[in-house]
């Protein structure tokens, strides 16, 4: 490939390097000049071009993207057709993330113009999550540098996901009188929804003194139950109501007493210290840390991923986790799981009315169609009033486009304001600052409403509501018209570090599908699909253009 600048009269063929503004439309970069492209760029008196010419053999940034891609096994994995030189792989399947690091490195070493990136081996990821990427740097690579990545790639797996298997889970919890039921309860329910990417169930729980002999015989009570486990592999969980201190304290003790074996007393992983692994019976036994009373992540997730995913850990690969194995808590380190809290009701909500958007189907210079009229009241002001009126919690307003016009209609309505300055940029920024207002508020749920939707009521709302409260606050809730998705939709806190990735013009539909929490849909009618986007929309659904 050859790169440089190209008089224009002579770039016909060549790959444009950097996009060209025109007065007739942008030429974008990565563009294969024409005849009319070259035309177009003579007339507005552009002398030359930055470009490439490709030489023999050469084969395009997209070309190379997707002949590489190609070559690559999709176990537990989807892809993205190649754009700009980049092709992204996503899981498809919630499990564990296993990357040949070898392998990685040896295609990363082939040609400076070729790059393969990945997440951490051994990572746990939901369904729809981007786990890798491929991505040729340039415009054009040798085409021998992609037949030796894509050699590479065939002959090994570089990367894949295992699919997490469902699990019969057995809890054995000890008991001592500075302990509370609030915080076994709480136990049970942080360890049922580590259990739900898996699909696996809590299907006995025993609670005992905290005494190995009680131990042990509550494992002789679940190994006679994981008899019947025919249809999924068994795993038990002990919780000790005080902590691992020795090789021959309670839970070790009590493994060994049921005729079972320790692999494994105390992690380098913090937190999660002080975590046991054993086998009783061919059955996995885990004894899990005291901070696997929280859903934030820890050792006990590292150990119980590999085993949900049938890759459980030996005493080497647990003995080399020290490297990375420090947890801190640190804003960047996301909480994937909902926090179980006595305090706080799990299914309280911030409601959050999305009115920033810039009405760029209104036309050149049209109307606010949020300062349209329905039955005498702005649409704004209408559906942030439906929003209060359902009593289910704070009501935040996003606004941005015409940001002043919107406060002023919905002012008087005792709702929180918050600016998106950025609401050019699209709505997953408006859908951060709304989540960031809830988030400050300490609430562990988000109903999110658009503000153009004009028949969506506050019974529709209430419904909405009424389903999330039925499962604790533990799913994603959406509306639908006749089984068909649409708006409102209510977001856990389970869902909130993934829609801080969000960027440029989408909603929360990827995070909704890649987060392996279940859906609930609730049917409330036409009102779910009706947006009113345009000048024609407003007046068929009886609206009067504004503003």
């Amino acid at each position: 490939m050859k790169f440089g600048p190209i008089p224009t009269a002579e770039a016909e063929g060549s790959i444009l390097a950097h996009s060209q503004p025109l007065s007739s439309g942008k030429l974008a970069k990565g563009h294969p000049l024409r005849a009319a492209d070259i035309a177009r760029l003579l007339a507005e008196k552009i002398p030359r071009v930055i470009a490439c010419r490709l030489e023999p053999g050469d084969l395009t940034e997209d070309e190379a993207a997707e002949r590489l891609s190609a070559a690559i096994q999709l176990k537990g994995l989807s892809r993205s057709p190649a754009s700009t030189g980049r092709v992204n792989f996503y899981a498809s399947e919630n499990g564990l993330f296993l990357a040949d690091r070898p392998v990685v490195d040896h295609i990363n070493s082939v040609d400076p113009a070729i790059t393969l990136a990945c997440l951490a081996d051994r990572r746990d990821v939901r369904a729809g999550d981007l786990v890798a990427t491929v991505k040729i740097i340039p415009l054009a690579v040798e085409g021998a540098s992609v037949e030796g990545a894509e050699a590479i790639l065939q002959r090994a797996q570089a990367f894949e996901v295992a699919r997490y298997r469902a699990h019969r889970v057995h809890l054995v919890a000890t008991q001592l009188p500075s302990l509370k039921p609030s915080v076994m309860e709480k136990t049970t329910r942080v360890l049922e929804a580590r259990l739900m990417p898996s699909a696996s169930r809590l299907v006995s729980e025993q609670r005992v003194s905290h005494r190995a002999e009680a131990v042990a015989e509550a494992l002789h009570v679940a190994l006679k139950e994981t008899q019947r486990d025919r249809d999924a592999p068994p795993l038990i969980v002990i919780f000790g109501a005080s902590a691992v201190a020795d090789a021959e304290d309670v839970i070790p003790s009590a493994v060994r007493l049921a005729g079972g074996s320790v692999e494994q007393v105390g992690l380098p992983v913090d937190p999660g210290n002080l975590l046991v692994l054993g086998h009783v019976g061919g059955v996995p036994v885990i004894g899990a840390p005291g901070c696997a009373r929280s859903p934030k992540e820890n050792g006990f997730d590292w150990v119980l991923n590999r085993i949900l995913a049938g890759y459980p850990p030996d005493r080497t690969e647990m003995t080399g986790w020290g490297v990375g194995g420090l947890l801190m808590e640190i804003p960047s380190r996301p909480l994937p799981r909902l926090a179980a809290t006595a305090k706080t009701d799990p299914a309280a909500l911030g409601l959050v009315v999305l009115a920033a958007g810039r009405a760029s189907r209104m036309g050149d210079g049209g109307r606010h169609k949020l300062l349209a009229e329905f039955d005498g009241e702005s649409l704004v002001r209408r559906s942030v009033r439906q929003a209060i009126e359902a009593r289910l919690g704070p009501v935040m307003v996003v606004t941005g486009h015409r940001g002043e016009e919107v406060a002023r209609a919905v002012a008087g309505l005792g709702v929180q304001l918050e600016e998106n300055a950025d609401f050019a940029s699209g709505m997953a920024g408006s859908l951060k600052v709304g989540l960031a207002a809830v988030e400050a508020q300490g609430l562990p749920g988000m109903m999110v409403l658009l503000a153009d939707m004009p028949n969506i009521s506050s019974a529709d709302m209430a419904a909405l509501a009424q389903a999330y409260r039925k499962a604790g606050g533990k799913v994603i809730v959406r509306a639908v018209s006749d089984g068909q998705r649409g708006n409102p939709v209510i977001l856990p806190a389970a869902t909130f570090e993934a829609l801080k990735s969000l960027e440029g013009d989408i909603g929360a539909r990827p995070v909704i599908e890649s987060s392996g929490l279940a859906v609930i849909d609730v049917e409330i009618g036409a009102a779910a699909r009706l947006d009113v986007d345009t000048p024609e929309a407003i007046l068929a659904a009886g609206g009067i253009l504004r503003g």
